[in-house]
């Protein structure tokens, strides 16, 4: 099969498009045809191996699945003796640890969930990390409920884009932060109220959230507490930092200030789980999410794929079609 396939570390020039073997399904697996695969910051991470963190998981040296990806929507091609929830041709949707940027991949049957019937497999591919991260955030890190006012930073991005429509189904007052291009984009998805960066910094308006995402983290943490009720919520998710240990300090600091004051600072990492992934299934078969998708690429042009998305300036999801 075909497959976009790194041997070492680096810039997105390290991929390759090569023949490799095809996978066999484990007693528990579903063995994918992969119709599109989206890619986020964390593959473009990983791909470099910086910050040097990411290596002590995916490998100290070189990588340890030389196939990138995490994401992927396709059609069940056959399924290990143990799994009885997928039949082959049916399309399904979720993410795998052993690389989605090829024909086909092997995924544990715990991992996926049906297509909603108005989605495509294109659209489905941009769900599984990017939509969990931001619904993982907004219910269960900051608990959000109706009437409250939400902020998200990078709202025309990947997370951002989701996060919009899964707090305005919340019942939030919703605020999007992004730049000027953007600005209808996010008024599109419900955004109660837009703030273009190019001209007002959200930190120095009078208005107060109660809760704050923030995809992006480029002003300090205390001007972003500013913008937060007295005991409001804010949520540090750009995965970026320093070239050795990434966003780490800033989680530590922002750990450190929670306890002198009475708002939260709550960095998290989310965890891939079915459950989730049934419930945003459930928010795109009614219209509450909408997938927005920026550009799509062929798999020979992964690479080009993954250099679009580490510049940092993506409106919604990047896919790779196979």
């Amino acid at each position: 099969m075909r497959a976009a396939v790194q041997h070492r570390y680096g810039p997105p020039s390290v991929l390759e498009s090569s023949e490799v073997g095809l996978p066999l399904p484990g007693r528990g697996d579903v063995l994918v045809q992969v119709g599109a695969a989206s890619v986020h910051p964390g593959d473009y991470f990983v791909m470099t191996g910086e910050p040097y963190m990411v290596r002590l998981v995916f490998g100290l040296r070189r990588p340890r699945h030389g196939i990138p990806g995490m994401d992927l929507a396709g059609v069940v091609a056959a399924v290990g003796t143990d799994v009885t929830s997928f039949r082959p041709d049916e399309e399904v949707f979720g993410w795998s640890t052993a690389g989605t940027l090829a024909e086909y991949a092997c995924v544990p049957a715990g991992h996926l969930v049906s297509v909603p019937a108005n989605l495509s497999v294109v659209e489905a591919a941009t769900v599984p990390t990017s939509a969990m991260t931001a619904l993982q955030a907004l219910r269960d890190i900051a608990n959000v409920r109706p009437g409250q006012t939400v902020l998200v930073t990078g709202a025309s991005g990947g997370v951002g884009s989701f996060a919009v429509q899964i707090a305005k189904a919340f019942g939030a007052d919703v605020t999007g932060v992004c730049s000027t291009r953007n600005v209808d984009l996010v008024r599109s998805l419900g955004a109660d109220h837009v703030v273009d960066y190019t001209t007002t910094d959200f930190t120095r308006s009078e208005k107060r959230y109660d809760v704050i995402l923030d995809n992006v983290e480029v002003q300090p943490l205390a001007d972003v507490r500013r913008a937060l009720t007295p005991t409001g919520t804010l949520i540090p998710n750009s995965g970026r930092g320093g070239r050795w240990f990434g966003p780490l300090g800033r989680i530590l600091k922002a750990r450190v200030l929670s306890g002198f004051t009475r708002q939260q600072l709550r960095p998290f990492t989310s965890i891939g789980k079915r459950q989730d992934l049934l419930t945003l299934a459930d928010l795109l078969a009614t219209g509450q999410v909408t997938p927005v998708i920026d550009r799509t690429y062929p798999l020979e042009e992964a690479a080009d794929a993954l250099r679009y998305v580490g510049a940092g300036h993506t409106r919604g999801k990047v896919v790779v079609t196979v």
